[in-house]
């Protein structure tokens, strides 16, 4: 399992982040990438966002190298395993379907000073943050798939890093350019998860 979930890793490394950029790059003649909080200031916020979620990565791939070195799993149970497998697929597929969706507004980091449209259509009719939402999938999958104290580590810096970004990078971004559009889209559309319909006074 340890073998099946490193090439999983591989192939969500390979769709999410290179083969999008390629699609992005062939239809738009720009890659999508902006250096964000890679490069943002020592301790900001975005900052610490960018490098959680690089630790995020690392983690997840050093979690199936660990458990094929003979680092024992936290549960061997074939049921859990089995389950994550089922949602790391799942969260790569609706990933890079939530990815292509955004068509040629699609990025990955902010820049403050680049006007981009607001996508409120296809997934983003669902959630605000479906690439996110999708993306939690398979990093829960990934260690469900091998379960162990790196894994683990992974899944907490993620959504650690999804959390900062989101509410404290992205949103105020989207607030600051959109204004009273992304108002009424934030209040209709949840932010990671479906949100119930409002019921209506009759």
């Amino acid at each position: 399992m340890a073998a099946l979930a490193l090439a999983m890793f591989a192939v969500m490394f390979l769709v999410i982040f290179v083969l999008r950029t390629v699609v992005q790059r062939r239809t738009t003649g720009d890659s999508g990438l902006r250096p964000g909080g890679l490069t943002a200031a020592l301790g900001s916020v975005e900052w610490l966002a960018a490098w959680l979620l690089v630790l995020a990565l690392v983690a997840a791939f050093v979690a199936p190298i660990l458990e094929l070195t003979g680092v024992e799993p936290l549960t061997d149970s074939v049921w859990v395993r089995g389950a994550g497998t089922a949602l790391a697929a799942a969260g790569i597929a609706l990933t890079f379907a939530a990815q292509l969706s955004m068509g040629s507004e699609w990025r990955i980091g902010v820049d403050p000073d680049e006007r981009t449209g607001l996508v409120t259509d296809g997934a983003f009719q669902i959630v605000r943050n479906p690439i996110f939402s999708a993306m939690a999938l398979s990093a829960v999958g990934l260690a469900l798939m091998v379960p162990n104290a790196a894994s683990i580590v992974g899944v907490v810096a993620f959504a650690a890093a999804v959390e900062l970004q989101v509410r404290y990078v992205e949103e105020p971004h989207l607030r600051k350019l959109h204004g009273e559009a992304y108002a009424r889209y934030e209040a209709s559309v949840g932010r990671f998860v479906p949100r119930p319909s409002a019921v209506r006074s009759p």
